[in-house]
């Protein structure tokens, strides 16, 4: 409300602030419905005391209004120069950055006070959090305009919102960014590494230390793993990758690698001799290896029985040769004569009554067609056959004295008066006995199945069809 008050306004107003009485009526009125007493000539109603009326020109009433950090905007009736006179009105308001507290608008009473109370607080946004391995600076700490810019320790990425401002409603804008360790972390393997393999062995032991590894973050390393052999591991010959992996506590992970060369000192491939062979420890040419030197039966070895790879990459020794077996038929016993096939020669002994026998004459007949696959399993034929003083007795084609014959005979339990034979292993054991003909593959089942070494064994592997 501008400009002074209007006298009907005024009186209003006085009217309001005027205690209200209550009206004594007189006896007889026409209103009371009562008939007047004759005792009383009169009633006299209480004097209410006057109001004190307002005196408008008086110009100031109230104090001034003096809001800090605020403007107060008022309008009095009297006009613009009585702004603290009866009936002003003011609108409070604060500086930018400022809230008020309390009256928005005050008046001045006619007891010269204002009608309520107000003042201004600064603004303030609350405190912000700190973020885990971040911090933030600010610009005029938590107050409006505030700026706070976001900052990460080393080895974090901040994601999210920069900074932030203290806005005019109390909150700051944008969000509460984080600080997230994206970096992986540093890795470093061992050199890569040589070594030569150890006599007689095609693998070598290699160690090495662990890799160093750092975290960029917060140091922490959660696992490291290894993809290979271990330290210290027996490695073959040729070219190992080993890879390290390591994790930081955020699931980065970083990995390296290095190469371990193990190397095998060979000599060359040894060929084995005619009508032999050749048995050999390990890879056969590797460093430190032996291999042993085998003729195959009806052929005895000549020379050095083995040879070595030496770390100068060269044999030792010379090449043994495999000659024709030697059988001496003029020995004083059997036993003499047995003794020259031990642990080289199988004996299938054939007995007959006579050469017309045909038991005798079938087995024989058999025996010659099958010749590759006798000498294939180192056996030795010996035939008794006849009666006394004709009776004969011969390897191949040398012929055993009689006595000789008789000694066999008696060592072997084999009679002269029907076909019989006999099969004895290397170490001169009586192993199986034929009282008919049999066919030669029967004789060679029983020997591939009972009576070879293991070196016979992979030697036949590798010759199963040199008969054919």
């Amino acid at each position: 409300m501008t400009g002074p008050l209007t006298q009907r306004g005024a009186l209003s107003l006085l009217l309001l602030l005027t205690p209200a009485v209550t009206p004594t009526w007189y006896a007889g009125s026409p209103c009371s419905g009562y008939s007047p007493d004759e005792s009383y000539n009169e009633v006299y109603a209480e004097e209410v005391p006057a109001a004190r009326a307002l005196d408008y020109r008086v110009p100031r009433w109230c104090y001034t209004l003096n809001i800090q950090d605020g403007e107060a905007t008022c309008y009095s009736p009297r006009g613009g120069n009585y702004h603290s006179s009866l009936g002003t009105r003011c609108e409070l308001s604060c500086d930018r950055g400022f809230r008020l507290i309390g009256r928005k608008s005050v008046q001045c009473l006619p007891s010269r006070r204002w009608s309520g109370t107000a003042y201004c607080r600064q603004m303030r946004c609350h405190a912000l959090p700190f973020i885990t391995s971040g911090t933030y600076t600010c610009t005029n700490g938590m107050l409006l305009d505030s700026r706070c810019d976001y900052s990460c320790s080393t080895g974090y990425h901040l994601e999210g919102d920069r900074s932030r401002i203290c806005m005019e409603d109390g909150r700051w804008s944008g969000g509460e960014p984080v600080c997230v360790d994206i970096d992986p972390p540093k890795i470093r393997c061992p050199h890569s590494r040589e070594k030569m393999a150890e006599p007689e062995k095609l693998t070598a032991r290699v160690y090495w230390d662990p890799p160093l590894v750092k975290d960029s973050a917060d140091g922490t390393i959660t696992r490291v793993t290894l993809r290979g052999p271990e330290p210290g591991s027996h490695f073959p010959e040729g070219e190992h990758v080993i890879r390290y992996t390591a994790y930081d506590r955020a699931y980065n992970r970083a990995s390296c690698k290095f190469i371990v060369k193990v190397q095998v000192r060979r000599c060359p491939i040894l060929k084995p001799p005619q009508h032999g062979y050749l048995t050999c420890s390990s890879a056969g040419d590797n460093y430190g290896a032996i291999c042993e030197y085998h003729c195959d039966g009806g052929y005895e070895r000549q020379g050095t029985p083995s040879r070595v790879c030496q770390s100068s990459r060269q044999w030792s020794g010379s090449p043994p040769v495999c000659t024709p077996m030697k059988i001496n038929v003029n020995v004083n016993s059997a036993a003499g004569l047995l003794d020259q096939f031990y642990e080289k020669q199988r004996l299938l002994i054939v007995s007959a009554p006579d050469p017309s026998n045909r038991y005798y004459k079938m087995q024989i007949s058999m025996l010659q067609q099958s010749t590759c696959g006798l000498d294939l399993r180192h056996v030795t034929i010996i035939e008794l056959v006849g009666q006394p003083p004709q009776e004969v007795g011969r390897i191949r084609e040398q012929q055993l004295s009689a006595g000789i014959i008789e000694e066999l005979r008696q060592f072997q339990r084999l009679t002269r008066s029907y076909f019989n034979m006999v099969l004895i292993d290397k170490q001169g054991i009586d192993r199986e006995r034929y009282m008919e003909p049999v066919t030669p593959e029967e004789i060679f089942t029983f020997i591939d199945d009972y009576l070879l070494s293991n070196q016979e064994v992979a030697r036949r592997a590798e010759q199963r069809d040199i008969c054919e």
